[in-house]
Parts: structure tokens; C-alpha cells; sequence
């Protein structure tokens, strides 16, 4: 065991809040280490950028702000306080161009993710930040000083105050295994339990459909849902099927309502227009139209060019003698009904739902339980889309925690 002389402040996480909240720390004045489990920091923010790094997205601010659901409104303040056109103009700062691609999300002008948190890394370090990797935190000691498990053994670290962004509970190889749970509880945090989010769902599929079609896209469909209260959730986008049932942006995009209808009946169930392009009319005159000795399959494709994927989802989901009633047919085209049971295991979720409740903080997002400890990031309990949203909420609740921590030190002498 060792001791290091205590440091101004400590930031353990070196995600896209921890990061943040280090460079408003910084910014005050204070020396900051960075404590975080793995190798090298910002592994899971590397791993979003793979495929075009999303930071953000242009739509109309309320639009935005609404895509976090019911956490909006705890949100807004952090949100208004670093919105889209300030995190863009502080990845200007990092010498990173940006643009809008024609689905309203902002990139990187090089669409990777590590030029800006290389430039990132330099600019934190030239302002005097200390970053320590390998450093698993376990807790507190009785002295309330961090513990950490290093390669070294275990490592002491008293502190004036902390900021933890330790991430949710998903792709856990990257350093977000959720363990801190049951450390905050302990500390008298109300924690909501971690779940899936932006995550795929089962559906059950036979194996012939799965085995033929799983890895399929299918573009251009519209998912629409009816929550309890009767209202109707509806979105145009793409999802994929798998083996064992989608996934997929449109799919993440309805994470939070599939899940809890899961939790709340078994079961989630919604529709799917296969041909949203068509009018419900125009579908039911080419069904119905007379197609000879061709068979159903052939006279679907000649007639409104359903075929692969969408076919297959037709004999998957609908009993076999709607095909021989147009007008069922036609409306199942329309509205297709899915059911799903079950969202994937959680370490395979883009991001999770849950975490500690803004309940047990302050609006600075101290815990109201333990003075000087403060929280950011992804595990506070909301949970938004992909799209650029989850990076955007990260680096406003980093922001604002940071700063809430610079001032808390300052009157805390």
C-alpha cells in the first residue's frame, strides 16, 4: 500500500465527462489527477468513432433536448449550459472541423474520433493535468481517501474532493462494468438499477427465418408503437435483423418503451410499415390485383417490389391464411405486428438506462450524502438515442459537474 500527498482534486474516469470535468477543474486553476481502470483513456469514445465519430446533431434545440425523454427536464440545465453549437465550437478549439451530414449529425471533418482526443489529451496535459492508467477504483478507505487496485497493489489517495464518471455498465472491455453500484448505494446514493439501452431485442424467430435472413438490413421502415396512455410513437430509419431478432438505429431509438413493456407484460409488441413510401390504398389495389398462376411471393415482388428480407418478415410474423385475404395482407404490409420479449444482455448495449438518481444530488451534481463527491456522465440515470445525443449530454453533465466541483473547493477554502 501507498500514499501519495494529497492532490487538489481527483477525476476518476477517463471518459468523455471525466475528461471534461478535468478540463473545467483545470481551467479554475487546480491541479487535477485522472484515475482510470484501463491502459489508456477514452477506450470507449475511440470505439463510438469506428464508424464516423457522431458528436452531436443540428435538429431544432427543443427537438433535441426532448430525445432524453423523461429525464429533459433534469437534463435541460446542464444541456442549456453546453448545447450543439457550443460542443461544436469547443472541438473548433481542438483544431477539429466539423460538418452536418444530410441526417442532421455532426462529425469530424476527418470522421474519426481519434484526432480529437489526441488533441484533446495534449491540450489537458499542457494545462497540468496528471493522468494515472491501471487504476481500478474500489471505494474509500475509513479516512474517506480513494483506494484503487493497480498493477502495484493497493493504492491510497487522499483527497479535498473527487468527480466520478465511471461510465454505465456496457461493453465492460472497455472499463464500464457497473461496479461502482453497490460502492455508491453504500454511500448512501440511491442508484436505479443499470439496464440496456440503444441495445438489440429478441424477437424468436424460427430457425429457417433466422437462418436465412439474420444480418439483413432493412432500410426505410417505419416503427410505430402505442404506449399505455394511447399515444402513438412513430419514426421512419433502418434496423437490422439477427439471429435471434433487430437491432439497429430505429430499433435503439425505442429502447426505453420495448423495455418497459417488457418489464411490465412479458412482452413488447409494435408495427412495422414495410412500404412507407405507399399509400394504405394504392397497397391494397396491387395486393388485390389478380395474379394468375404466379405464386404469392412472385406477385408481391412484381407487384410492390416486396422481396428478401421484408417477404421473409411477412411469413414470419403473419399467420398463413392472411395471404389468401387481400385486405389483410395489405394491412399487414402496413403494419406489420412484431413481438419482442427480451432486450440483449447489457454488455452488448450501446449505452445503459439507470444509474444514480438526481434525487441524491444537488443541482451541482454533488451527493447530497457524501459532501465533495461528485458524479457525471453516463452514470446519472437518463439515457438517450444514438446520434449524438449520449456524447452531448456526457460533456454537459462533465462541464457542469466540473464547475459546480471548482466552485465547491473555492468556498470550501
Amino acid at each position: 500500500m501507498s500514499h501519495l500527498s494529497p492532490p487538489a482534486v481527483a477525476v476518476v474516469g477517463g471518459g468523455p465527462a471525466g475528461l471534461m470535468a478535468a478540463e473545467m477543474l483545470a481551467e479554475a486553476g487546480h491541479v487535477v489527477d485522472l484515475y482510470d481502470a484501463m491502459p489508456s483513456v477514452g477506450r470507449k469514445f475511440l470505439l463510438a468513432g469506428v464508424g464516423g465519430m457522431n458528436i452531436t446533431h443540428s435538429e431544432a434545440w427543443p427537438q433535441f433536448v426532448a430525445r432524453y425523454g423523461s429525464r429533459s427536464a433534469v437534463l435541460r440545465p446542464y444541456l442549456d449550459g453546453f448545447d450543439a453549437l457550443a460542443l461544436r465550437d469547443w472541438v473548433h478549439g481542438l483544431g477539429i472541423e466539423t460538418f452536418v451530414g444530410s441526417s442532421g449529425k455532426v462529425f469530424p471533418r476527418e470522421m474519426k474520433a481519434a484526432p480529437l482526443l489526441r488533441a484533446w489529451l495534449q491540450r489537458l496535459r499542457e494545462r497540468g493535468v496528471r493522468f494515472h492508467v491501471r487504476h481500478r477504483w474500489l471505494g474509500w478507505d475509513a479516512d474517506g481517501a480513494l483506494q484503487f487496485s493497480t498493477p502495484d497493489g493497493l493504492r491510497t489517495v487522499p483527497v479535498r474532493a473527487c468527480l466520478l464518471a465511471l461510465g454505465g455498465a456496457s461493453w465492460k472491455k472497455l472499463g464500464s462494468d457497473g461496479a461502482w453500484v453497490p460502492v455508491l448505494a453504500g454511500a448512501g446514493a440511491e442508484v436505479v438499477p443499470l439496464a440496456p439501452a440503444n441495445c438489440g431485442f429478441d424477437a424468436g424467430w424460427t430457425a429457417h427465418f433466422a437462418e436465412r435472413f439474420a444480418g439483413q438490413p432493412l432500410k426505410s421502415v417505419r416503427l410505430c408503437m402505442r404506449l399505455p396512455d394511447g399515444q402513438v410513437l412513430s419514426r421512419l430509419g433502418e434496423c437490422v435483423v439477427t439471429a435471434t431478432g433487430l437491432e439497429g438505429g430505429l430499433i435503439y431509438a425505442f429502447s426505453a418503451p420495448l423495455r418497459e413493456a417488457i418489464a411490465r407484460e412479458g412482452q413488447a409488441h409494435f408495427e412495422l410499415d414495410l412500404l412507407p413510401a405507399r399509400e394504405a390504398d394504392w397497397v391494397l389495389q396491387e395486393v388485390a390485383r389478380p395474379r394468375g398462376s404466379r405464386s404469392m411471393a412472385s406477385h408481391l415482388q412484381s407487384r410492390l417490389g416486396l422481396k428478401g428480407v421484408r417477404a421473409g418478415l411477412l411469413r414470419e410474423c403473419l399467420p398463413r391464411e392472411v395471404f389468401n385475404d387481400p385486405a389483410l395482407l395489405a394491412a399487414g404490409i402496413k403494419a406489420l405486428p412484431v413481438r419482442v420479449h427480451a432486450p440483449r444482455p447489457i454488455d452488448e448495449a450501446i449505452s445503459t438506462a439507470g444509474g444514480v438518481a438526481f434525487e441524491s444530488l444537488t443541482p451541482g451534481l454533488m451527493l447530497k450524502s457524501r459532501p465533495g463527491v461528485f458524479v457525471a456522465g453516463e452514470m446519472l440515470d437518463w439515457e438517450a438515442p444514438t446520434g449524438g445525443y449520449l456524447l452531448t449530454a456526457c460533456l454537459a453533465t462533465g462541464r457542469a459537474a466540473g464547475l459546480s466541483m471548482a466552485t465547491w473547493l473555492t468556498n470550501a477554502g
